[in-house]
C-alpha cells in the first residue's frame, strides 16, 4: 500500500536513530505490517535497514539477535547440537502467517514491538528467557526481560522514539530440553495459543510460556515437575482479563486448549523425549 502522507524517508539514519525523533516519525525495517494499511499520522520514515547492525551474534554468553535480523536469517542459523533449544527458533519462524516473501523481510524486532499475542518472536524470546536492548531518544541505554516488554493486545512498555536494538538469548536457556505445542484453525493460520515449556539439562524443573491465547505473555515457573492438577490449577490461575478473544478462537477455547497442551508438555519432559 502506499503511504502517501509520507514526505521524507531518512535513509542513513545517526548510529543512535533515536536522537532525531519527532512527532510522525515511524522506524522502518521490514516494513511488512506498515505498508499493509493506512497510516494517516505518519510523516517520515527512518530506515533502519541501512544500519550495520550484525543479524545474528554467537557469544560464549548466548546469542545476540539484531532487530533488523530477518525472519530467513533466523530460520537458516545452524544450530550446535549443544544448545537443544535451538529447534524452537525455527518452529516460531513457521507459526508466522506470512510466505517466503514476507520471510524474506520481515524482521525479529518488528514482530516483537508490533506486539500481537500471535507474534511468534515473541514466543520464542520470553521462552528462552531473553533480554531486550533499547535506546532511547536521549541517549540512554535500558534493559528489561522478554517477559516484561509486552503489556497487552499491541502495548509494550516502549515510550515514544525509543527502539529495539538486539534481543541477547542466555547461554543456559539455548541449553535446556524443550516441548512445545501450537494449535491454529487451519494448517498456516495464526497461532490460537502457543506453549513452550523448557528444562534444565538433567533437572526436573518446568518453565511454562503460554501465549497466543493471552493478551500478554504468560510465565509459570516450577522449581519441580508439578502434578498434572497442579499445573491444571496454574493454568486456571491466570486471569479471566488476560485471555484473548477473537475469531480465532475464544477465551473459554484457549483456556481448555492451554491445560490440554500444558499437560502433553509436562508428560513430555518428564518421559524424557527431547524435542
Amino acid at each position: 500500500m502506499d503511504l502517501n502522507t509520507i514526505t521524507e524517508v531518512v535513509r542513513r539514519p545517526a548510529g543512535h536513530p533515536g536522537v532525531d525523533w519527532r512527532e510522525g516519525d515511524a522506524w522502518l525495517a521490514g516494513g511488512t505490517w506498515l505498508y499493509s494499511m493506512e497510516q494517516p499520522g505518519l510523516r517520515r520514515l527512518i530506515d533502519l535497514t541501512a544500519l550495520p547492525w550484525e543479524p545474528l551474534v554467537p557469544t560464549e554468553d548466548g546469542l545476540e539477535i539484531s532487530a533488523t535480523c530477518t525472519v530467513r536469517d533466523l530460520y537458516a542459523f545452524d544450530w550446535p547440537l549443544r544448545r537443544p533449544a535451538g529447534i524452537l527458533f525455527r518452529e516460531s519462524c513457521e507459526a508466522f502467517l506470512s510466505s517466503f516473501k514476507v520471510w524474506n523481510a520481515a524482521t525479529v524486532g518488528g514482530n516483537i514491538c508490533m506486539s500481537l499475542p500471535a507474534g511468534p518472536m515473541i514466543t520464542l524470546t520470553v521462552a528462552l528467557e531473553a533480554r531486550y536492548e533499547l535506546w532511547a531518544t536521549d541517549g540512554s541505554v535500558r534493559f528489561v526481560d522478554a517477559l516484561d516488554f509486552v503489556t497487552g493486545d499491541h502495548r509494550n512498555i516502549l515510550a515514544p522514539g525509543e527502539i529495539l536494538r538486539r534481543v541477547t538469548v542466555p547461554e543456559y536457556a539455548l541449553r535446556r530440553r524443550t516441548a512445545h505445542r501450537r494449535f491454529s484453525l487451519t494448517r498456516l493460520g495464526r497461532s490460537t495459543v502457543f506453549l513452550v515449556g523448557t528444562q534444565r539439562p538433567g533437572g526436573n524443573d518446568l518453565l511454562l510460556t503460554i501465549t497466543a491465547g493471552t493478551t500478554r505473555p504468560v510465565r509459570l515457573s516450577f522449581e519441580a515437575m508439578p502434578d498434572a492438577r497442579t499445573l491444571r490449577q496454574s493454568v486456571d490461575a491466570v486471569p479471566d482479563g488476560v485471555w484473548f478473544d477473537d475469531p480465532n478462537g475464544t477465551p473459554d477455547h484457549r483456556r481448555h486448549l492451554s491445560r490440554y497442551f500444558a499437560e502433553e508438555i509436562r508428560r513430555e519432559l518428564t518421559a524424557g523425549d527431547l524435542s
